[in-house]
């Protein structure tokens, strides 16, 4: 056997049954000769952290726009805390950690600049809708490698996008990446909320941090302990006080942070910002990306100047504007 024929065998025997195997993979799109060393779900989770648009999520809103410092977080730095998370509950209940990670790691691939501020403008303008979820098929299926995509297998395409609203993964790997999302970002959505100023640690309600802890690495440890200790493989669940009282830190936190007026001051500027890129590039779609002007030969101008859109950074985004949209200064020679 090569090193990944034994791997996959190591799978078989210690793995639970209610994982997914590499070796049992419905496959990809395009069939590939499978690699001597790394296993399906392997070789998915490197080419999610090769491509493009993995890299630019290090500058990409996670909460809050633009802020001061350097140590808010960004849609890469959750996507690392997410992908941390998830792997602790898939090795502690045996599930297949290698595919874990991969839908962790690309599970925001088709994130706006200017986070669910920027996709809700792309949702209102874009005909059909937008939704990051299946933007992030896009990314992986279409738009990477120039247009011949990252052609991953079955599950990790699933895991993506299921990993948030509406239907439930297929594999309970999947549907760990759905809870570690959602443990993930309320915990370090606090976390920086507090050094924002937006609300104190003394804030938050005394019957959840009774229940769950009254720091982060305390909250997320409960969460993840009550999560592993009540499930049972495919059925993933907390204890109902933890479940509650986690119910309720989030209703906080859209009241306190993701609703407050101060926290989300900038992004007011954001709806006519996007929209005067869109209608700009939609009259002027040579001034893309070569590989998005040939996609409009198969697709709509539409499509593809949201496809470039969605896949601005927020600095991107605003270099864009200033030299499309603000005079420069005129300098005598």
């Amino acid at each position: 056997m090569n090193i990944r024929e034994k791997s996959e065998e190591i799978e078989r025997q210690i793995l639970s049954p209610c994982a997914c195997l590499s070796s049992e993979s419905r496959g990809r799109s395009r069939e590939e000769e499978k690699c001597s060393i790394r296993t399906e779900f392997q070789r998915d989770r490197d080419r999610i952290i090769h491509c493009k648009a993995f890299r630019r999520l290090k500058h990409k809103t996670q909460v809050f726009l633009s802020p001061e410092g350097d140590h808010y977080r960004t849609r890469l730095t959750h996507t690392l805390e997410v992908s941390q998370i998830a792997r602790t509950i898939a090795r502690a209940m045996r599930l297949n950690e290698d595919l874990t990670e991969a839908i962790s790691l690309a599970h925001d691939l088709g994130h706006t600049p200017f986070g669910h501020a920027g996709e809700r403008v792309l949702d209102s303008i874009m005909p059909g809708g937008f939704r990051h979820y299946e933007q992030g098929l896009r990314v992986v299926d279409i738009l990477e490698k120039d247009g011949m995509g990252l052609n991953l297998t079955y599950e990790t395409r699933n895991g993506i996008l299921c990993h948030t609203t509406g239907k439930e993964a297929d594999t309970a790997e999947g549907r760990i990446v759905r809870i570690a999302d959602r443990i993930a970002y309320i915990n370090h959505d606090i976390d920086d909320a507090v050094r924002a100023g937006v609300i104190s640690t003394e804030s938050l309600p005394k019957d959840v941090v009774e229940v769950i802890g009254t720091t982060t690495s305390k909250r997320i440890n409960t969460l993840v302990m009550s999560l592993i200790e009540n499930s049972d493989g495919e059925n993933l669940k907390m204890d109902s006080s933890v479940q509650e009282a986690f119910d309720n830190l989030h209703k906080f936190m859209f009241t306190n942070v993701y609703s407050n007026d101060y926290a989300k001051r900038e992004e007011k500027k954001v709806p006519d910002f996007i929209s005067l890129l869109y209608e700009y590039f939609l009259k002027h779609p040579h001034l893309m990306h070569e590989e998005l002007i040939n996609m409009t030969e198969e697709e709509s101008v539409e499509r593809s100047v949201c496809d470039y859109l969605a896949g601005m950074t927020d600095r991107y985004a605003v270099e864009q504007f200033r030299k499309i949209f603000i005079p420069n200064s005129w300098v005598v020679r």
